[in-house]
């Protein structure tokens, strides 16, 4: 008898034991659902880095772009459970996609443990040097004065940068046509170019343009103002109240992956996006870090649906 309960108890605590054991055991993958290269491309791979690190294991980097980040998503939602799998994503497949499209493939509040938001990508609205208008209380009168006359460019219909300006017509009450183009660059293009009067884009892309004096700034999307163009006031404080439109991109897991994992990831990522070298080089990417906890990421996320989805609803820009 006395052995029987020596071995049940040496069995217990070699059990306890094994689900005890130090997490990472061995590498882990970040999927990406867009290619390599674009802004949460390099983000992910700077905090897989900071990660790797930190926790004593390799944090490496999966690409799988292609359809509006979808078939990254769905390879998330399909992976283990297990901490050994993570999802570096956005705003464009976390909170657009699913007003964009009547099926999806996932359902992001039931498929996915939020980890952590990572960072904002502010929007900036931004015009020709030459526009009569310095900032969004004078552009609203301008437009006002030739209902339907001006247009705006975009990336493409149901992007960001589309949605964005859509929320801004519907809550300043605006009458503009919206032009899309194959891709932002497209669009900038048109800009400088004269062929549309205005749109909604990032830091970097407009950087250079709004230093040679081709392009100018007048207003952030984000409630704060944001450190690319600190002058830029907030939408929100130029007369549209409660006006909010920015990117961000954030870190999750397949549902399901265990709680202790979920807030080690995420004091690991908080402490990572705490240091000004990182800060610093995300900055250059126009991405401003941000301290979110799981529980605040998931009521973030909760409420960024609700907001694109009504924009999707305003622009008719919904795929059946």
């Amino acid at each position: 008898m006395r052995g029987l309960i020596a071995g049940l108890l040496l069995g217990a605590s070699l059990g306890m034991g094994a689900a005890q054991a130090a997490y990472p055991e061995r590498a882990v993958k970040i999927i990406v659902p867009y290619p390599a290269g674009q802004t949460t491309d390099v983000i992910a791979r700077a905090i897989g880095q900071e990660l790797g690190d930190a926790m004593g294991q390799s944090f490496f980097v999966d690409n799988r772009g292609g359809a509006g980040g979808i078939i990254g998503m769905e390879a998330g939602k399909r992976s283990e459970a297990d901490g050994y799998t993570l999802l570096m994503t956005a705003s464009g497949p976390v909170a657009i996609n699913p007003g964009l499209y009547s099926k999806l493939p996932y359902n992001v509040e039931k498929d996915y443990e939020p980890v952590a938001l990572v960072a904002m990508v502010p929007l900036f609205l931004v015009v020709r040097a030459d526009f009569p208008a310095n900032n969004v209380r004078e552009l609203e009168a301008y437009v006002k004065q030739r209902p339907g006359q001006l247009n705006y460019g975009s990336g493409g219909s149901g992007l960001t940068n589309h949605l964005a300006m859509e929320m801004f017509k519907s809550q300043a009450g605006l009458e503009l046509t919206h032009v899309p183009y194959r891709g932002a660059a497209a669009a900038l293009t048109g800009l400088i170019g004269g062929d549309v009067a205005m749109m909604f884009e990032a830091g970097p892309a407009i950087m250079p343009h709004v230093q040679s004096g081709v392009l100018k700034v007048l207003a952030v999307g984000g409630r704060e103002p944001a450190r690319a163009f600190p002058q830029a006031r907030p939408v929100s404080a130029e007369g549209v109240p409660g006006y909010e439109a920015q990117a961000w991109i954030a870190l999750l897991a397949p549902a399901g992956t265990p709680k202790p994992i979920v807030d080690q990831l995420n004091a690991v990522v908080r402490k990572a996006l705490s240091r000004p070298e990182l800060q610093e080089k995300l900055a250059v990417l126009g991405a401003e870090t941000v301290s979110y906890s799981p529980a605040d990421t998931r009521q973030f996320i909760s409420r960024e649906i609700a907001v694109w989805g009504q924009a999707v609803k305003t622009s008719n820009a919904r795929v059946d």
